[in-house]
């Protein structure tokens, strides 16, 4: 398997870029880039630097998008399962669990990725390159963390089927991830 976390480059804005990251925005527009280095691969991780070469964070890549860069991390340069865990404990902390959103994308730095729970399944919509490549990896994390506090997984349906996919060079998908069930639920 390949390495999902790997930096696959960098990312230089031009000067001027990145005014709304630098006001709590988590995207870059591809009119705020200046280069790209050697290696950057669409929906790879890559460093963003200001135009003087200020480490700003790190984000997944687009070229085929207008939101060319969505932003994992400010600070960090390890990227990993963490943030699926600390969004469902935030959400156990605040919110009735038994039916919720579990992952608001940007809010918990998982850029471009919904989560639904109703009752015991799981509604993903995914609607960026580079978070559709980790969805298998969240998914499991998820049913892990969520079996941990007693509340098991019955199923994982996917409703990525928003015509944004498309903007971004992806096809639109609805159906079953793993086995087929029953998708009548209680609330």
């Amino acid at each position: 398997m390949e390495d999902l976390f790997k930096i696959t480059g960098e990312v230089t804005l031009k000067k001027g870029g990145g005014r709304e990251l630098k006001a709590g925005g988590m995207w870059i527009y591809d009119n705020e880039i200046d280069t790209f280095s050697d290696g950057v691969t669409d929906g790879g991780l890559v460093e963003l630097h200001d135009f003087d070469g200020y480490f700003m964070g790190i984000g997944f890549v687009n070229r085929k998008s207008k939101i060319t860069v969505r932003m994992l991390s400010r600070h960090e340069k390890n990227i990993d399962e963490q943030r699926v865990r600390d969004a469902v404990d935030y959400r156990i902390k605040t919110v009735d669990t038994s039916s919720c959103r579990l992952v608001f994308g940007e809010a918990d730095f998982l850029p471009g990725i919904v989560i639904d729970k109703f009752s015991d399944v799981l509604v993903v919509e995914s609607l960026a390159l580079g978070i559709d490549r980790l969805k298998p990896l969240i998914i499991e994390k998820l049913k892990q963390v969520l079996a941990e506090y007693d509340m098991p997984v019955r199923g994982v349906y996917e409703r990525s089927d928003a015509k944004v996919r498309l903007l971004e060079g992806m096809e639109r998908f609805k159906g079953f991830i793993g086995e087929e069930f029953d998708t009548k639920v209680e609330i």
